[in-house]
C-alpha cells in the first residue's frame, strides 16, 4: 500500500507590544461556549485583529496565507473558490466542511462551492475552523469538520481603500452603534478588476467585479428579550478564462490557449434575510429560535438562469451552569433548485442535544443528532437518508497551562441534487449513498503568556466517501462512492512572542489519505492516493515591528505536487505542480490612521490547479501588488 505524507507548516506574524501577553481565547461559534485550553476540539481561532493585518483582499485569500485550510479558484474562478482541511482533496473538500456565518449555514445544494467573497473581511470579528468536530450542531456536511465565521456587533466606524496591480480597485466600511437596549451595525464593499489572463486573441481579459452589504439590527424590549433582524446581498460578475495545456502554461499562463473551450462568465447573486429573538426564562435558561430566507441566482454566458431558494429555521433551548451545560435544537432546511430543465429540492429534519460536563479539572462532551434528508425532482423521482451524527469528547486540565483532551466524532455528507439528478433532463440518475466518517482525535494544549501550544494526531476511516469517477471514453462516468477509506495526521499550533518587536505562529498539519478500497468499471484504486492531497503544505510568515507604528512581514507559501484532480489510479504523466509564493507587507499606523502595502508572489512563481493531463487552470502565476489606506472614525 501506497504511503502519503502531508505536511503543513504555518507561520503569522501578530503585532507585539512589551505589554501583550497571550491569553485562551473563547470559542463562541459552537453550540456551547468554551475556553480554547478548556476545549474537547482541535480548534484554530482568529480575531478581527488577525485579518485586518493580513490586509487580505477576501476571505480565500486569508484561509489560504494564514489559517491551515487550503483554497484554490474553482477551474478558474477566484470568486467561488475550493477549500480543503484533513485530506478530503481539492475536488470534494468544501463539500466536506460546513461553514456558517452567524449561524447560518452557506453551503449550496448542489456542487457550487461555499460563496465566501460575498462576507467583506472587513465585517468579521472572528474566524474559528472547528476540525473533525461541528456534525451535532452544524449536521450535514461536517465530515472534516467546520468553519465558523461571526461577524462584528462592535461600535467601531472605519473604511478602508486600496488600489493595485490589474486594475485591482477595493472600497469596504464598517459602521456600527450599540445603546442599553438598541444596537445596529452596516458593512459594505465594492471590489473590480481587469484582470490578469487573456480570455480570447481580441486582448480582452479575465475582469470581474463584486458588491456585498449586510445590516443587522438589535433590540431589547425587554431585558429577558432580543429581538434581531439582518439582511445582506452580494452581487458578484466575474470572467474567467479556461485550462491550458503544459506547453501553453509553460510558455505564458496569461494567453487564453488554443485547444480549450473558452472563457466563461457568470453572474451570482444573492440575497438573505434574517429573523431571530432570544429568550432568558432566567440566567441560565434561554430559547434561541433564528429563521433565515436566502435567494440565489446563477447565470453563465447571458444563458438561462438557475435560481435557488433556501429556507431555514433553526431553534434550541439552552441551559448553562458551572456544573453542566445542555443544549437541545430542531432545525428545518428546505432547499429548491430551478432552471429549465429542472426543479429539484432538497429538504432536512434534524433533532439533536449537545451536553458538557465540568468536573473539577475535566470537561467532558456528549451530543448526538437525527437528521432525515430528502431529495426529489419534478418527475418525481426521489431519495430519502436517514443519518446519524454523535460527538464524544473529554478535556482534562493539568493545571492552568496545560491540558489534554480527546474526542469521537461520527459525521456524515450526503449527496448533492446534481449527483442525483441529470441536468439536462431533471432525470434520477442513481442512488449515491451518503458518507460517513469516524474521527479520532488526541491532543494537548500548553498556553504561557508569550507562547500558546497545541498539538493533535487524529485518525479518520470513512465509508462512501462520494467522488465522480470520469471514465476515459465517458461512457461510464458517474458520481459514485468510494468503497473504504482513510486519512490520519498530525496538527501543531504554536503562537510565539519572541520579544517585542518579533513573533511567530507554527501551524503545522501532517496527514495522509489514501483509498483503501474501491474498484470502478474495472479498475481498482485499492491502495492509491486520493488525488488533489500534496503532500506537503508549508505556511510561514516573519512579523517585525520596525518601531510602534510600522510593522512589516515576510510570508512564504508552499505546497508540494500531488497527483491531479481526476488521477484516481495514480498514473497520468503530469502531476500537480508544488504551489509557491513569496508575500511581503508593510503598514504604518499614526493614531486612527494606517497605511499599508502588500506584494503578493513577490518572486513571480507560477502555479496551478491541474484537473488531467494538459488541463491545467492558472493562478496566482504572477507578481501583484496593493496599497491603500484605513481609516477608523
Amino acid at each position: 500500500m501506497k504511503k502519503k505524507i502531508v505536511l503543513s507548516l504555518f507561520i503569522s506574524s501578530v503585532l507585539v507590544a512589551q505589554s501583550v501577553e497571550l491569553e485562551p481565547l473563547s470559542i463562541v461559534s459552537t453550540a456551547i461556549k468554551t475556553d480554547e485550553l478548556k476545549s474537547t476540539d482541535a480548534v484554530e481561532i482568529y480575531t478581527a485583529e488577525d485579518i485586518q493585518k493580513a490586509h487580505v483582499q477576501n476571505i480565500y485569500e486569508f484561509l489560504n496565507q494564514q489559517t491551515s485550510v487550503t483554497a484554490m479558484p474553482s477551474y478558474g474562478n477566484s470568486y467561488s473558490q475550493k477549500i480543503d482541511f484533513r485530506g478530503y482533496g481539492m475536488d470534494n473538500g468544501y463539500q466536506n466542511i460546513l461553514i456558517t456565518v452567524d449561524g447560518r449555514k452557506i453551503n449550496n445544494v448542489d456542487m457550487v462551492p461555499q460563496l465566501l467573497l460575498g462576507i467583506s473581511p472587513a465585517s468579521i470579528e472572528r474566524l474559528e475552523i472547528i476540525k473533525s468536530s461541528g456534525i451535532v450542531k452544524g449536521g450535514d456536511g461536517a465530515n472534516a469538520g467546520a468553519i465558523n465565521i461571526i461577524t462584528k456587533k462592535s461600535n467601531a466606524k472605519e473604511i478602508t481603500v486600496y488600489g493595485g496591480t490589474h486594475g485591482t480597485a477595493d472600497g469596504s466600511f464598517y459602521l456600527g452603534h450599540s445603546e442599553e437596549k438598541f444596537s445596529i451595525n452596516a458593512s459594505g464593499e465594492a471590489q473590480r478588476g481587469d484582470g490578469s489572463r487573456y480570455i480570447n486573441n481580441n486582448g480582452d481579459k479575465d475582469e470581474s467585479s463584486m458588491r456585498t452589504a449586510s445590516l443587522n439590527v438589535a433590540y431589547n424590549p425587554l431585558e429577558e428579550l432580543e429581538l434581531r433582524v439582518g439582511a445582506s446581498f452580494a452581487r458578484t460578475d466575474i470572467t474567467y478564462a479556461s485550462f491550458l495545456t503544459l506547453d501553453e502554461y509553460n510558455n505564458d499562463p496569461k494567453v487564453a490557449g488554443a485547444t480549450n473551450w473558452g472563457a466563461a462568465n457568470q453572474k451570482y447573486d444573492t440575497d438573505a434575510l434574517n429573523l431571530g429573538f432570544s429568550y432568558h426564562f432566567s440566567d441560565k435558561l434561554s430559547l434561541n429560535i433564528d429563521g433565515a430566507k436566502e435567494k440565489k441566482r446563477s447565470i453563465y454566458n447571458s444563458g438561462s438562469p438557475t435560481d435557488y431558494d433556501y429556507d431555514s429555521l433553526n431553534s434550541s433551548l439552552n441551559y448553562i451552569d458551572n456544573l453542566f451545560s445542555f443544549i437541545f435544537g430542531y432545525d428545518l432546511f428546505d432547499g429548491n433548485l430551478l432552471n429549465t430543465n429542472n426543479d429539484l429540492t432538497k429538504t432536512s429534519n434534524a433533532l439533536y442535544f449537545l451536553n458538557e460536563l465540568y468536573l473539577g479539572k475535566s470537561t467532558v462532551k456528549l451530543g448526538a443528532r437525527y437528521e432525515d434528508i430528502s431529495f426529489k425532482s419534478k418527475t418525481g423521482e426521489n431519495q430519502d437518508d436517514t443519518l446519524y451524527g454523535v460527538e464524544l469528547g473529554y478535556n482534562y486540565a493539568l493545571d492552568r497551562e496545560k491540558s489534554l483532551f480527546a474526542n469521537y466524532s461520527h459525521a456524515y455528507q450526503s449527496s448533492s441534487l446534481d449527483r442525483l439528478f441529470d441536468w439536462s433532463t431533471g432525470a434520477f440518475t442513481g442512488y449515491v449513498k451518503p458518507s460517513e466518517s469516524d474521527n479520532f482525535t488526541v491532543g494537548f494544549n500548553y498556553f504561557l503568556p508569550t507562547n500558546k501550544l497545541k498539538i493533535s494526531l487524529y485518525y479518520i476511516s470513512l465509508k462512501d466517501e462520494i467522488y465522480y469517477y470520469s471514465d476515459p471514453t465517458w461512457t461510464n462516468s458517474r458520481n459514485t462512492n468510494i468503497d473504504e477509506s482513510y486519512k490520519y495526521g498530525l496538527d501543531i499550533y504554536d503562537k510565539w512572542l519572541i520579544n517585542e518587536d518579533l513573533s511567530v505562529v507554527l501551524n503545522y498539519n501532517y496527514v495522509q489519505a489514501v483509498i483503501d478500497k474501491e474498484v470502478e468499471n474495472g479498475e481498482d484504486y485499492s491502495g492509491n492516493d486520493l488525488p488533489g492531497v500534496s503532500n506537503h503544505n508549508i505556511k510561514a510568515t516573519l512579523g517585525y515591528s520596525l518601531n510602534r507604528s510600522t510593522i512589516f512581514s515576510l510570508t512564504q507559501t508552499y505546497r508540494s505536487s500531488a497527483y491531479a484532480l481526476n488521477d484516481f489510479n495514480n498514473n497520468f504523466t503530469q502531476k500537480q505542480d508544488a504551489y509557491k509564493s513569496t508575500d511581503i507587507s508593510i503598514s504604518y499606523t499614526k493614531e486612527s490612521l494606517e497605511l499599508f502595502a502588500k506584494i503578493n508572489n513577490l518572486f513571480n512563481q507560477k502555479n496551478g490547479l491541474w484537473v488531467e493531463d494538459n488541463a491545467i487552470y492558472p493562478m496566482n502565476f504572477c507578481t501583484t501588488a496593493i496599497a491603500g489606506f484605513k481609516l477608523k472614525i
